[in-house]
């Protein structure tokens, strides 16, 4: 199968039956469902041919109803960082040298949930301090918040990163 360069390394956004993003697959796995009758293309590239005559697909909807039981993202220093575009929430300076704050300090009551952390800069960090926002002066530019699931934010980050905007009409929590 002749394919251009670049082909190999597509990612396929997979709906369910529901148009409910599933998950996020290859191009490869993608097209073995669309053979099969598993699936249907919604979205494809046009910049991109397996053959002459087959697009390469960038969105597949199962034919069926798959149920998938819901799992929440984990709260890890990573998943927070991702969800705040690697910048301070603070300043919006974006570097190597983040940290997580609690915006309501953890000595005040605070916890560690989504909702009461996110990405500082070490100088704004270190500059709030033992305070809240409020009172040091210092509103943040977006409020934390838990992201919908796993895949919506894989898919987000995808988008934003300016590769398959297609993606933006099915995942939920992109503007």
């Amino acid at each position: 199968m002749p394919l251009n360069k670049g082909a190999e390394m597509s990612q396929v956004l997979v709906l369910n039956a529901s148009y409910e993003p599933l998950n996020i697959t290859t191009w490869r796995r993608a097209m073995v469902m669309m053979i099969k009758g598993k699936a249907e293309s919604l979205e494809e590239d046009s910049s991109r041919k397996i053959r002459e005559d087959i697009l390469l697909p960038t969105v597949i909807r199962l034919r069926q109803f798959v149920r998938v039981p819901f799992r929440q993202l984990p709260l890890t220093r990573r998943n927070i960082l991702q969800r705040d575009s690697n910048c301070c929430q603070y300043c919006g300076c974006d570097g190597e040298k983040l940290s997580i704050d609690h915006v309501i300090p953890r000595s005040r009551g605070g916890t560690d949930s989504w909702e009461n952390v996110t990405t500082a800069c070490l100088a704004c960090n270190v500059l709030k301090g033992n305070r809240t926002p409020q009172e040091a002066n210092m509103p943040l530019q977006r409020d934390p918040y838990r992201p919908i699931s796993n895949l919506s934010f894989q898919a987000i980050g995808q988008i934003d990163s300016g590769h398959h905007k297609e993606w933006g009409k099915y995942v939920i929590g992109w503007n």
